[in-house]
């Protein structure tokens, strides 16, 4: 993937992907702050679901072996993953050793951060999206756009021709005469997927939540794919990332508020799966908690950035981002776009690539972002706390030699002051664009042209 400006340059150009954005965040936005406006105490669960969700990072060791003690009392097996690697290795050999070559999947983000379904496909191990926006991105060979609505830079018929043409490959084909329509294009799906659901033996999930205190496991969806994965198959496969936990039952009733308000803005989800170890008779027979770090004990030792840990995935930051509206969730060139995806995934990833690298400079610093999370992350904050760690990177000796040179002359008035009435003495001949690693600045904005006066020798005159 190439570097933030140079990918959103190519989305921005695609007039039909920015009309399916345009039209998608603002329908999701307004339905959403509909919803949050219904709840007087909205405020305080905010402020209760960010404090909840800092103490448990603070204590994430005694929360995750109390999780890993609840989950193996109730019958389940717990793993630890470093690593991507690690992960992919862990549910590949759980898949093989149950004899199955294939697996139905719950949407998941951590299952596609770590690479899972193409892990599987190198094992022989078919897996197939049963969520309708992930089957949509799985059939056309494309990429995830959206954390809560994958497919959101397609439209109807784009989705009826990938049906078309790609869904006989995957198991069975669309219905002869398929059109448009929503109802026909979720039947078609339901008919594919179906077979598929009462077929399978092994299903691989995430989870919204995890419960400490009892080794409970959280699941919210719309669309029942979700419980059909979790109750249908022999085996579940549980790849979950460490920051998911909370303590109690209690402090998960904060985030079934928090969340369908903020991300579908439903009252409540239409499925809220919640499953504990094993039962005889109920649901799988056997269960694997893979717990996943793959970069999140580094960002937590990060005092400023380990506050984007709190993010339960509601996706709201970006349906009311001004540069993900423009830019679409491809250029972002991970699986968390948006301003979500601009400070966690450089933290998971670390900023060597120039990708990661312009991933937090993806944002005009509207803080839009930060109004919505239901969590209260500060992600403007986060942007800027990351900007300065790539800046102390190789590459960057023009630009810190041009931010000491400025705050050198803000620190003293007098030299502030004589710039000033240069700049106003010159004004007619600056140039309108920059030189050299400035270009960048003036190639989208115009440079401002100086006042004729600078104001403090206005406020000087009038004054007296």
């Amino acid at each position: 993937m190439p570097a933030f400006p140079e990918a959103a340059a190519r989305a921005t150009r695609d007039a039909t992907l920015r009309a399916n954005l345009r039209h998608a965040t603002h329908t999701i936005r307004d339905k959403r702050a509909r919803a949050v406006a219904e709840l007087a105490d909205w405020p305080e669960l905010r402020a209760a679901g960010k404090a909840v969700k800092d103490h448990t990072l603070r204590h994430l060791d005694h929360y995750l072996v109390q999780l890993e003690q609840a989950v193996t009392a109730a019958g389940g097996t717990v793993h630890w993953a470093a690593d991507a690697t690690e992960a992919n290795r862990i549910v590949t050999e759980l898949v093989r050793a149950t004899g199955e070559r294939e697996v139905v999947k719950v949407k998941s983000m951590a299952t596609q951060e770590i690479g899972l379904n193409e892990a599987l496909a190198e094992a022989g191990i078919a897996a197939y999206e049963t969520d309708l926006a992930e089957l949509i991105v799985q059939l056309g060979d494309d990429r995830p756009s959206h954390i809560l609505v994958p497919a959101i830079h397609r439209n109807r018929a784009e989705i009826r021709e990938i049906f078309a043409e790609r869904m006989a490959s995957w198991g069975r084909p669309a219905p002869e005469g398929l059109t448009d329509s929503p109802a026909e294009l979720a039947e078609a799906a339901r008919l594919h997927l179906r077979e598929k659901f009462l077929r399978a033996r092994v299903a691989v999930s995430g989870a919204n939540f995890m419960v400490a205190e009892t080794g409970t496991l959280v699941v919210v969806e719309s669309e029942g794919n979700g419980r059909m994965c979790l109750t249908l198959p022999r085996t579940l496969i549980s790849v979950v990332g460490i920051e998911k936990v909370v303590p109690t039952w209690r402090d998960l009733e904060i985030f079934l508020q928090l969340l369908p308000r903020s991300s579908t803005a439903e009252r409540m989800n239409p499925y809220t799966s919640l499953w504990t170890g094993t039962a005889p008779g109920d649901g799988p027979s056997e269960f694997h908690l893979v717990l996943l770090d793959n970069g999140r004990t580094t960002a937590l030792a990060d005092r400023v950035g380990r506050q984007a840990l709190r993010c339960i995935r509601c996706s709201a930051c970006l349906n009311v981002c001004p540069v993900y509206e423009r830019a679409g969730g491809h250029a972002y060139g991970s699986v968390y776009p948006g301003p979500i995806g601009a400070i966690l995934t450089p933290q998971l990833r670390g900023t060597t690539s120039p990708l990661d690298a312009s991933l937090p400079f993806a944002s005009s610093l509207c803080g839009a972002c930060y109004e919505v999370c239901p969590v209260a992350i500060d992600i403007p904050e986060v942007l800027v706390h990351l900007r300065e760690r790539v800046t102390r990177q190789p590459g960057h000796r023009l630009e810190r030699a041009a931010m000491a040179a400025a705050g050198y002359v803000l620190d003293h008035p007098a030299l502030l002051a004589a710039a000033e009435r240069a700049a106003a003495r010159a004004r007619r001949r600056l140039p309108r664009r920059l030189p050299g690693p400035g270009r960048a600045w003036t190639d989208t904005r115009a440079l401002p042209e100086p006042p004729a006066e600078p104001f403090r020798d206005w406020w000087r005159r009038n004054r007296r």
